[in-house]
């Protein structure tokens, strides 16, 4: 790569959301253990409470409240609110404070980044062999994911999960329902003319070369944003990149404009913001009691709130999901919680690649978030995988290179593991848990659409991570499917944590809330009045 470091793209790649683990925090925390004794205690009592404002959590808010049910949404980041030309998110090219969570690791490929202490983005948590990349604020994960919302095959779906789920049922019913909720729409011909988008063509050229399935992958995006982008009329954020932590410009219909906003329209949702949940407990009663921080956004702690419920819903994304429940169960706050808790993790056998060929003229702008993938599901369900092509934000020079992203169904599984000394779980993953879809499937498919002479960059290989993590509290073993916790009355799963460690060759936003809608319906028609 005689233009660029490697160390170059792969910051950029980090940037743009692939490779992207978090960074350290610094500022002053003098002071804070003096105020600790002055911090006030406040109670509450609710109907309802939902931890997370992601897919579960804002499914689970709009059609209970939409029942009649009054819902208190916890939430521990902020309210990222956009309009054409907004300053709202960090620019992929110019990161700052506002990236990371003020608990996240502190490590990026070795190389920590310093900021102020925020209540910010992203968090990476770290494992053995893999680190995890979480979101925070309202909308949870749908902030800053490139937006890819793909709905299984019946055969792959029916493979990896269970078949009472009632795949028609869902591709009649509650998939599209989601597609609505999100106005999916694929990117027009129009824009994937415009010179911005030359990675896009170039990977499409590539995968009907190779005799690959092509097809425009759905987005929940208003593409008129990225036209008026082209014409001039606001600041880039599609049609550059700089858009991987987050849409400046709007027209992202992310789930705190959807789901969130229809929800809080009805009346019966609060959407509390700042609220971190330390833990949570089943009183005596059989009431549910959450132990809350309110924090400022540097993360000082500013009031604690003890909140009881007669039904909580955990919605805090796959980490938090399983990670609070992990810690309920081995301090005794919750007893009896089902021993398949913290199992079943996968990693969706997420992959991200840098791919460098400096003859493509990819550009030093690159048009996104995503026009084009190669759906290969057909065959062996256990083969399936997709690969996208996604842009790599501006940088100073050109990278002459893009990326290319795949997922698929490994069957390697983590666990957690109870820390009593950190009071946290802890995810334990194999070495080789995506060894083989890698190797065999994924892999090989990544390199037929590079090509001969070009380069390309394992970057799961350099750092071991994922934005795609599921499991810990799934259906089945945990829960049922839809989402009650095996054992414990009042007690919900609906997010990420819920799925059986894959979302059967897709990524996971489209399938998560699906499920979710579908759990909704039969929580309305049986629990609402009787357990809710």
């Amino acid at each position: 790569m005689p233009s660029i470091t490697r160390r170059s793209l792969l910051t950029g790649a980090a940037a743009a959301g692939a490779l992207l683990v978090s960074a350290r925090t610094t500022g002053s925390t003098n002071g804070i253990a003096a105020r600790v004794n002055s911090v006030p205690l406040t109670r509450e009592d609710h109907r309802v409470v939902v931890i997370g404002s992601g897919f579960g959590g804002g499914v689970t808010a709009l059609r209970l409240a939409q029942a009649g049910v009054p819902v208190l949404v916890l939430e521990r980041g902020l309210r990222w609110t956009t309009g054409p030309n907004a300053d709202t998110f960090p620019r992929a090219s110019g990161l700052d404070k506002r990236l990371l969570w003020y608990k996240s690791s502190p490590n990026l490929f070795g190389q920590p980044l310093l900021f102020d202490r925020y209540t910010g983005l992203i968090e990476a948590i770290p494992g053995e062999n893999m680190t995890t990349l979480c979101a925070s604020g309202v909308g949870g994960g749908s902030l800053v994911y490139q937006g890819m919302s793909l709905q299984p095959n019946e055969a792959v779906f029916n493979t990896h999960f269970p078949q009472e789920l009632d795949w028609a049922k869902m591709d009649r019913v509650h998939y599209p329902r989601v597609a609505r909720m999100l106005g999916l729409a694929t990117a027009p011909d129009e824009l994937i003319a415009a010179p911005q988008y030359k990675a896009a063509r170039v990977f499409a050229d590539r995968v009907k070369q190779e005799g690959l399935p092509l097809s425009k992958i759905p987005m929940p995006i208003d593409w008129n944003y990225a036209l008026a982008e082209l014409r001039g009329e606001m600041k880039a954020s599609y049609t550059n990149g700089d858009g991987a932590m987050g849409v400046n410009n709007g027209g992202k219909h992310t789930v705190d404009v959807t789901y969130i906003a229809a929800a809080e329209a009805t009346g019966l949702v609060q959407v509390k913001t700042l609220h971190e949940v330390t833990d949570v407990e089943r009183a005596a009663d059989g009431r549910w009691t959450v132990n809350v921080q309110v924090l400022d956004n540097t993360g000082a702690v500013l009031e604690n709130k003890i909140i009881t419920a007669g039904t909580l819903v955990m919605a805090a994304g796959t980490m938090n999901t399983t990670r609070l429940l992990m810690r309920a169960g081995a301090k005794g706050l919750i007893p009896d919680l089902p021993d398949g808790l913290g199992q079943g993790w996968g990693s969706n056998a997420d992959r991200i690649y840098v791919w460098h060929n400096p003859a493509a003229g990819f550009g030093t702008e690159q048009g996104g978030p995503v026009v084009y993938g190669s759906k290969v599901w057909d065959g062996d369900p256990y083969a399936a995988h997709t690969v996208i092509q996604a842009s790599l934000p501006p940088l100073q020079v050109d990278p002459m290179s893009t990326m290319l992203v795949g997922y698929g169904v490994s069957t390697g599984r983590g666990n957690f593991a109870y820390d009593a000394a950190a009071d946290d779980a802890v995810l334990h993953w194999p070495h080789e848990g995506d060894h083989e879809i890698q190797e065999k499937f994924i892999g090989p498919t990544v390199q037929k659409i590079a090509g001969p002479g070009t380069n390309l960059i394992d970057t799961n290989a350099l750092f071991p991570s994922t934005w795609h993590p599921l499991g810990g509290a799934s259906m089945g073993t945990v829960c049922d499917l839809d989402g009650r916790v095996h054992g414990q009355r009042g007690l919900y799963v609906l997010d990420g944590a819920l799925m059986p460690g894959n979302t059967a060759a897709c990524n996971p936003s489209m399938t998560i809330a699906a499920v979710a809608e579908r759990a909704l319906d039969n929580l309305v028609a049986k629990d609402v009045g009787a357990v809710i």
